[in-house]
């Protein structure tokens, strides 16, 4: 990446969307410009997961803003990530197609593990570069993540369903505050966290350290009383909360520093913050600058290369973990991405297709793991339920659906078969799978795939193909076939 480009990362959270805007320099992401804005989407999600219109409305009218800011940006600029809120409203799509529409770029629901890397990503980037152990804690408005690691590596990362807009709404309606409503909220959201002890074992960190809304909220509230700046300490949070049971309402309590878009959200942010502090046994946790923003800068910087990019570690891991044939992984993805490219139009964006095309394949077989009874079918399932950093929920699906749809009847994708973009991938695979079904290398010089009249794909061969590879002829008859129901068509002209 050069100098001077300049990178932009947008958080849709819970409570607020975020816009970062930095510039990279010798290795180093610098500030340029941050926006943000308080939408809480996740306030207005109801019992059966359901974003109201009117919360759909507020983030659509903040992104509109931040795609102003952002038209000069190309794809590879910009990362936006969107998390708890998203990850369980059932309506999601309905947000995220006008979302994407307005803002001009894709937007990356991610997984709760992966939301933890990148914010263990975004904090340790922002610190002194050491060997200290790291335990790193995020209490967002609908999830908390808790990361350890060493370093810029994290080791051991979980999320877990609570956070500051959650508890607020469930135990703090209207924003009344009692001391056994907050006694509840802290009992409840031990509950939540019951497991994190086995996970996380007291005495493997030597800091701690506390990013994001609530704790940038302490932190600040903290030092303008006196108490150590920068720190969050446990007898600052417990003065915090008799101020807060005192007042009766958060509207009411009067603490410098506490900003009017946080005190809604502040009496369940605490109570998380309690509970954590209950269970590790806490007497200090340092504040820390970075958060899930600046992590996903980094990650920009990282997927410039491919030898940088957490997603391409995360492939080569999954076809360790399930034992793939390394050889017919690499064949299959040599073939599959050679034809793409035969009818894959002249797109900046075609590359990055391709690589997603490649994992796919290199990843096809790890269903065989399992069972090599439909095997196609137990590999879907587990890129559609494995934690796989890097990735995306809707880059997992996707290649989910390209395993699944290998080969086989074309029905069970038949949803994602109205994407063109995804059956020149789809059909690209498929014939890749017959052509090396020998697990020998096929003869690609002799082999042209093309694209046309309409949604029509013909597969040409040079005279005498068909009679030297008649099994693989036939295999191709078959897979003809298989189109003929689909509204795409695969025409042969093997000689």
């Amino acid at each position: 990446m050069q100098d001077g480009t300049l990178l932009a990362a947008l958080d849709l959270g819970s409570n607020s969307f975020r816009l970062e805007i930095g510039r990279y320099q010798s290795g180093h992401i610098e500030r340029v410009e941050y926006l943000k804005e308080t939408v809480r989407l996740g306030a207005d999600l109801d019992e059966n997961h359901t974003l109201s219109l009117v919360a759909m409305e507020r983030g659509w009218a903040c992104l509109a803003r931040f795609a102003e800011r952002l038209r000069t940006f190309d794809r590879r600029q910009v990362r936006a990530v969107a998390t708890q809120t998203l990850r369980e409203a059932r309506n999601r799509d309905d947000f995220l197609v006008r979302a994407q529409a307005i803002l001009g770029f894709p937007i990356d629901v991610i997984a709760g593990h992966e939301e933890a890397r990148l914010i263990y990503q975004g904090v340790t980037h922002l610190l002194p570069h050491s060997d200290e152990r790291r335990l790193v804690v995020d209490i967002g408005g609908r999830s908390t993540e808790v990361i350890l690691g060493q370093g810029y590596r994290p080791q051991r990362m979980e999320s877990y369903g609570l956070g500051s807009v959650a508890w607020s709404n469930r135990y703090f309606p209207g924003g009344r505050v009692s001391e056994g409503a907050l006694r509840r909220a802290v009992i409840a959201a031990q509950a939540v966290l019951d497991e994190v002890l086995e996970v996380f074992v007291p005495g493997s960190w030597d800091a701690v350290y506390a990013s994001s809304g609530t704790a940038g909220a302490l932190a600040d509230m903290l030092g303008l009383a006196g108490f150590p700046p920068g720190l969050i300490t446990r007898e600052g949070i417990d003065w915090v909360a008799e101020r807060l049971v005192r007042a009766g309402h958060v509207d009411a309590v009067r603490l410098e520093g506490l900003k009017d878009d946080r005190r809604p959200v502040l009496a369940g942010g605490l109570s998380v913050m309690l509970a954590l502090f209950d269970l590790f046994g806490w007497t200090v946790v340092h504040r820390a600058q970075g958060a899930l923003r600046q992590g996903a800068l980094v990650d920009l910087i990282d997927r410039a290369s491919l030898e940088t990019d957490v997603r391409e570690r995360t492939v080569r891991w999954l076809a360790q973990k399930f034992q793939t044939d390394a050889a017919q992984a690499e064949r299959v993805r040599s073939v599959a991405v050679r034809l793409f490219e035969q009818v894959a139009r002249p797109d900046p964006n075609n590359g990055r297709f391709s690589q997603k095309l490649a994992w796919a394949a290199r990843l096809h077989e790890i269903g065989a793991h399992i069972s090599h009874t439909d095997a196609h079918k137990h590999g879907a399932y587990i890129l559609d339920h494995v934690d796989a950093p890097g990735f995306s929920l809707a880059e997992l699906h996707r290649l989910s659906l390209l395993v699944l749809g290998q080969r086989g009847k074309l029905r069970k994708v038949e949803s994602a078969l109205d994407d063109e973009l995804f059956v020149k991938q789809l059909i690209s695979l498929r014939l890749a799978v017959i052509l090396c079904h020998a697990r020998k290398d096929p003869d690609m010089p002799a082999l042209q795939l093309r694209q046309g009249p309409g949604p029509v794909f013909t597969l040409r061969s040079i005279a005498g193909w068909a009679q030297r590879y008649p099994q693989s002829a036939w295999l191709l008859q078959e897979e003809a076939h298989a189109w003929e129901r689909a509204p795409w068509k695969l025409r042969l002209a093997l000689a």
